[in-house]
């Protein structure tokens, strides 16, 4: 077992098996494991995050799990600080980084030279007012008139960003698309190593999981987070799972129709998550499905054939 000396970032849509493929690499090269998955970070958001559990983890030290209470508001420019911290400190100490997470921003925050303007709390409530008065898609064109590259960029349904957006571009005076990254050498030499399926067998697999999750006590757990201020988080109310047993728990009480929604929330999101990386031509790609993925994927590193992303 040899180190690397270089990050490898594990990416791709959810379900695809990106955590047992970076536990199979940890092994091979002496990793360590940093989350890239902003939900992840919350303590208690542990079935419905598909959180791996200690005893699952074959000893491999994982780092930013667990970071943030409920109640918190996670940020991509404090993970992108933490994060890049945790790598350094790997790497510090001759062992392999492994950045792992579908969270498309988290993963570049780290890898890519981002700029993180602060907020204007006026400011932003100024614009969340305007959101709610006139929705989404009336701030999107606002956007689309001052920064069309950065609207090209949002989806006119996404009003948080939306409203960062316009918050950045008031604040700073430059277009926010002038804080986004530009494609180039990845930081720390990095990897990207994609893994996808199918669409029919992700969606399968998606189906299964939230199956899973609601049978090994999703809901339980949503009414433990709720004790300790779920209902008040901005950020992990809204996680997928959570925010449609919250709705449930508010309306029907259908859980059956909780997980209906999940799984279709989060078939929606794999196609998102799926766009995002795809994006990126530094990412090598992989199917997931291959019997052999972990050696073909140790074998490709081990003999240089995917260079620095």
């Amino acid at each position: 077992m040899r180190s690397l000396g270089r990050l490898i970032a594990v990416v791709g849509p959810t379900a695809t098996g990106k955590s047992d493929l970076a536990l199979d690499l940890a092994a091979r090269f002496d990793g360590e494991v940093v989350n890239a998955d902003a939900m992840q970070l919350y303590r208690g958001m542990d079935i419905g995050t598909a959180k791996l559990p200690p005893e699952q983890r074959h000893g491999v030290p994982h780092h930013l799990l667990d970071v943030l209470e409920v109640t918190e508001t996670a940020s991509v420019a404090a993970y992108q600080r933490d994060a890049r911290r945790a790598v350094e400190d790997v790497l510090a100490r001759g062992r392999t980084p492994l950045l792992v997470g579908g969270s498309g921003l988290y993963v570049q925050a780290v890898l890519d030279e981002l700029r993180f303007p602060g907020t204007d709390p006026a400011l932003r409530a100024d614009f969340e007012r305007r959101l709610a008065e006139v929705g989404p898609a009336e701030l999107h064109r606002q956007l689309a008139d001052r920064d069309p590259a950065a609207a090209a960029k949002i989806l006119p349904s996404n009003g948080r960003r939306i409203v960062r957006a316009l918050e950045v571009i008031e604040m700073t005076g430059e277009p926010f698309s002038a804080n986004l990254p530009e494609p180039g050498p990845a930081r720390y030499d990095a990897v990207q190593i994609g893994v996808d399926r199918p669409v029919t067998q992700l969606d399968h697999r998606v189906d299964q999981r939230v199956t899973r999750m609601f049978d090994e006590g999703l809901v339980d757990e949503v009414r433990r987070l709720e004790r300790a201020g779920l209902r008040e988080g901005r950020t992990a109310a809204r996680a997928l799972g959570y925010q449609q047993v919250l709705a449930a728990r508010d309306g029907s009480g259908d859980m059956a129709a909780a997980a209906a929604e999940t799984a279709k929330a989060t078939r929606r999101f794999v196609r998102r998550q799926r766009s995002w990386f795809r994006r990126d031509e530094r990412i090598v790609w992989f199917d997931a499905d291959r019997p052999d993925l972990a050696e073909e994927v140790a074998g490709t590193l081990q003999v240089g054939r995917v260079a620095g992303s």
